[in-house]
This record gives C-alpha cells, sequence and structure tokens, in this order.
C-alpha cells in the first residue's frame, strides 16, 4: 500500500520514556489497537502522529535491540515504517550501541531486509530475530572456531554465576568428567547484582583448576536482551516459548557447530521458576525441534548441597549479602567469590 497524501501532514517527535509517564501510557494504548505488547525495557520511542495529533506509527529501542514497530492501517507502507526504523537507529548509535537487533513477525522479514537488517533464527510462525549486519554471528563463530578443540566429546555450560558458588564449580566439574573438553560461557548482559567484569573473573578463578575447560566470554548472541522478543506476543504461553526458543536455536544453529559442542550441560533448578523453564525448553529446541543443525543432548546434572542439605544457589548468596549475613557464606562460595564480597558489600552493608 503507498501512502495518500495525509503522509506529509504527519509529525514526529522522539519520546524519552522515563520522562513522559501519560505519553507511554498512549503508545501503549496504539501498540494494543496493533495487537501488540509494549516492552517495559524500551528507553525511547519515535512516534508519528497524524495532523489530529493522534499516534499512527511507532517504533521503539531498549539498548541495542529495535522494538514495537508498529503502523496504523491506513498509513502501512515502505515509506513511514523505513523512517520509523531509521530514526530509532539513530536514537541507539547515538547512545553508543552500534550492532543492533530488530525482532519482527515472520511475514515482516523481507521488508526489514529491505532496511539493511539480516536474518538470524526464525522460531516459525511466532518471531525472526535480525541483525544490521550480514557478518556478524559469522565473525563471532570463526573466533570461536579459533578455540575449537580437535576432537573428543565436546560439552558446552552457559552460566550467569551471580556470583559464582561451589555450585558452578561443582556442575563444571562434573560435566568436565563427561567430556575431552568443556567450554563454559559467562552471560555477558550487565543487569545482575554483580557486574560481568565480575562474574567472569570469579568464574575464571574458580575454575582455574580443571585442565579440560576453556571459559569463554558471553556475547550479544547468548543469554542477552538481544535474544528475548518477549514484547510483542500477546499470548502468555506463546512469549515464554519464544523467550527461550530464540537463544537456544541461535545456540544451536551457530554456537555449537562452531566449537563442535554436541552436549549442554545444566544443573537442575528447584528455586527460580523462568530458569526452570528455560531448562525444559532446552530439551526440544536443542535436541527435538526439527532443525538443520545437528542435535544436542541436554545433560541435567542435580545440585550440589551445602553442610545444611539444601541445594547451593547464587540467590541464596545474594539474600545473604542483603541480610548482612557474611559469616554463612564459607559454606556456599569458594574464597575468590567470598573475598570479591566482604571487599565490595560487607563495608557498604553494615
Amino acid at each position: 500500500m503507498e501512502f495518500g497524501s495525509s503522509e506529509s501532514e504527519l509529525s514526529f517527535e522522539t519520546i524519552e520514556t522515563a520522562r513522559s509517564p501519560r505519553a507511554v501510557a498512549e503508545i501503549t494504548r496504539f501498540l494494543d489497537d496493533c495487537d501488540l505488547n509494549i516492552d517495559s525495557g524500551i528507553a525511547f520511542f519515535f512516534v508519528a502522529r497524524n495532523r489530529h495529533g493522534r499516534i499512527v506509527g511507532c517504533s521503539g529501542v531498549d539498548k541495542n535491540v529495535i522494538k514495537c514497530v508498529a503502523i496504523s492501517e491506513e498509513f502501512r507502507g515502505a515509506s513511514l515504517a523505513l523512517t520509523l526504523v531509521s530514526e530509532v537507529v539513530k536514537i541507539a548509535i547515538e547512545h553508543g550501541d552500534s550492532h543492533l537487533f530488530l525482532y519482527t513477525k515472520p511475514e515482516n522479514t523481507e521488508f526489514f531486509q529491505s532496511c539493511g537488517f539480516y536474518p538470524l533464527v526464525e522460531v516459525p510462525g511466532y518471531v525472526t530475530v535480525m541483525e544490521d549486519t550480514p557478518v556478524g554471528i559469522r565473525k563471532y563463530c570463526q573466533s570461536l572456531e579459533a578455540l575449537r578443540h580437535p576432537e573428543g566429546k565436546i560439552g558446552g555450560i552457559v552460566m550467569n554465576a551471580n556470583p559464582f558458588t561451589y555450585g558452578h564449580r561443582y556442575l563444571a566439574e562434573q560435566a568436565a568428567k563427561q567430556c575431552d573438553w568443556l567450554y563454559v560461557f559467562v552471560v555477558s548482559e550487565d543487569a545482575s547484582m554483580f557486574s560481568y567484569k565480575d562474574r567472569l573473573a570469579l568464574v575464571r578463578l574458580g575454575l582455574a583448576g580443571l585442565p579440560n575447560v576453556t571459559v569463554l566470554e558471553g556475547s550479544d548472541y547468548m543469554v542477552s536482551k538481544a535474544t528475548f522478543p518477549s514484547y510483542f506476543l500477546k499470548e502468555s504461553d506463546t512469549v515464554a516459548q519464544a523467550k527461550t526458543a530464540v537463544d537456544l536455536l541461535i545456540f544451536r544453529q551457530y554456537i555449537a557447530p562452531a566449537l563442535g559442542i554436541a552436549h549442554r550441560f545444566v544443573g537442575t533448578e528447584p528455586f527460580c521458576k523462568v530458569t526452570s523453564k528455560y531448562n525444559d525448553d532446552m530439551w526440544y529446541w536443542l535436541r527435538t525441534a526439527p532443525n538443520p543443525a545437528p542435535p544436542i543432548t541436554v545433560v541435567e546434572i542435580p545440585r550440589v548441597e551445602s553442610n545444611h542439605g539444601r541445594a547451593i544457589s547464587a540467590s541464596e548468596v545474594r539474600a545473604l549479602i542483603k541480610a548482612k549475613d557474611f559469616d554463612r557464606l564459607k559454606n556456599l562460595v569458594p574464597q575468590s567469590t567470598e573475598d570479591l564480597i566482604l571487599a565490595k558489600y560487607k563495608d557498604i552493608a553494615a
């Protein structure tokens, strides 16, 4: 559909969500009319209004992820959509995010390719994930291939380690015993109590004694804001399904083949429902879902327990820090983690 003369009558504005609750409420209603959900993480919206001041198009950006691109039916066409996407790209770049991702329904993939985005993975019938470079994932995989162990049974673990505990150590030890080589990825998203820099350092210190383990930095392609497209699907079960599928499909189609990973190890999750759901979804998306990439065997290892007979968890460690109960840390974390906690949190919490 091409635009009519009304296109020239549109006005545009950039809205910072933290400062514009009334405008956000208006955008929320507009997205609802378009059968889309607003994402609470969006920092900026670029909005088009008609001559009566009514919103007829919008696009949002959350760090390096473009979300919530929507246009009223009477204004749908390449011109306005391209403007909406181009402007949020500029906003993201102005705020220091140059590697951009975009989520859309599969039927819109071709259009966004014309906007300079390239498909990464598709969750059939739900979502296509795209990035703004044709070589981004290829370059990342090439960097992984340079670290590839030549042969044998290769395993992988992805951990947040917020912070690193004896539980993480036990999981890696048990996985390493079952593998010729084990790769441990540390989630790079800086949205946890402990910074990525600290978490990565603690994992490296905690696993330093394991001879067949390589600790790898995380990336935007793994358990990051760029791999969770929950913003546009209304049905809660569909959201939960697509949320984990994107991340797991990227791992199966790109990351695992680059390193020869055929087994993914995970600890049982008795506490967090989100992590438990993610673990459950691994069995389908990594192994049984139809996919040209080789299947990956999921190996679930029971969590190790502390002296008190309770499964060790990073969430308990964080709770102890908030409660200023530092004496109980010794049963849960290695010395390197305890040292960092005491150095960074004891005086502050006191």
